[in-house]
This record gives structure tokens, sequence and C-alpha cells, in this order.
């Protein structure tokens, strides 16, 4: 049975992989990932639950972009929980700007987050594992700086006693038999098929399985 409870909020929040195309003039687009994947499947299986499911991902964000709208598309609208994948840009942007993020800011930055929104009192936060599918071999080096940054996310799981999504691992064990361009195509950005698994892995840590 999943934790989610009757007429509650789930707020998914992060960057592109999130966003999604989603419509920003609608308060309610989910955008066409793997958040409306989710929402669409949790909501076939459980209708009687009514659960309300809202999306404020924002392309090539990073963690510093989070803390600057945590208000604003976080706190004000009062979720009960909290789906975080956030990440890949603060890697990213080490490697095609020269503009990297280090781990310490990182984690420190993240975990103003948490503490935040704990503090709030929301239900319960999911935190989504960051990830990359080297498709070119200039992003098997991106994992130098990645590693660290998936290290403290789970670090941060652990600390607060959060849901986790291990999607690293997950979308690169499936890559194994397909090829890293079938889940995403520039490494990055998932697949109709990516934005599937990471829906599905989304949905057996709630306990929608």
């Amino acid at each position: 049975m999943s934790i989610l409870e009757e007429r509650t909020k789930v707020l998914f929040i992060g960057d592109s992989v999130t966003d999604c195309g989603r419509n920003y003039e609608d308060q309610a687009s989910l955008g066409a990932g793997y958040a409306f994947l989710a929402a669409a499947e949790f909501g076939r299986r459980y209708p009687e639950k009514q659960v309300t499911f809202l999306n404020r991902g924002i392309s090539g964000h990073r963690v510093k972009d989070l803390e600057e709208r945590w208000d604003r598309d976080c706190l004000q609208l009062k979720p009960d929980y909290v789906s975080i994948l956030i990440g890949i840009n603060d890697t990213w942007r080490r490697y095609d700007q020269n503009d990297p993020t280090s781990v310490d800011n990182f984690k420190d930055g993240y975990r103003r987050l948490i503490e935040r929104t704990l503090n709030q009192g929301v239900k319960k936060l999911i935190l989504m594992e960051p990830f990359v599918v080297p498709v070119h071999e200039e992003q098997q080096g991106w994992y130098e700086d990645l590693n660290p940054k998936i290290q403290a996310v789970r670090s941060l799981a652990k600390e607060f006693g959060t849901l986790y999504v291990p999607l690293d691992g997950l979308i690169n064990a499936a890559s194994t038999g397909t090829g890293a361009a079938y889940w995403a195509e520039d490494g990055v950005h998932p697949s109709t098929a990516g934005h599937g698994l990471i829906a599905d892995a989304w949905l057996s840590v709630v306990g929608a399985k």
C-alpha cells in the first residue's frame, strides 16, 4: 500500500528532467516526463485517494537556483510530500561553461532546502539521485564531479531519513543491454522509455507498485 494518504499534495521539483516541457502558465501542468507518468499511474491505481500532483521543475536549474525560488515554488504551495531531483547541472556547468559547483556548496545548499522543508512540517521528502548515462566518451569523465554529489545526496537521505530513488545505477544498468542513448539520447535528458523507468522507480519507493 502506498504511503501517500488521501487528498495529500505531492510536489515534484528540480531541473529539466522534472520540467520536461510543462506549461508555466498552467499551475497544474505536469509536463510530459516522469512526473506526469508517475501521477497518471498513481491516479489509475488509487482513484479513491484523490492525490494532487504538482510540478515545479525548471530547465537548467541547480541547487542554488532551487534555494532562490524555494519559498515560492515549494513552501508556499504547502505540499505534504516533496520529491527533489537536482544535481546534474551542478556537474554539467563545470564542463560546458567552466562554472563548477563544489561538493560542499552543493551539499550545504541541499541541506538548507531539506531543513527549510522539514521545518514547515512536510510529511516526507523523496530525494532522487542525479544521473548521467554516458553517450559520449567525455561524459564518462563527468563522474569525477558527479559521483561525490551522488554520495552527498545519499548521505543527506540517510541523515534526514528521507525516501531515496537510486537512479544513476538503475538507468546505467538498464543501458547495458540497449546502449545509453535508448534511455537518454544526450546522456542527460531521458527518452520516453527513460522517463518511464524513472516513474516506475519513483512509484516503487512510495509503495505504489
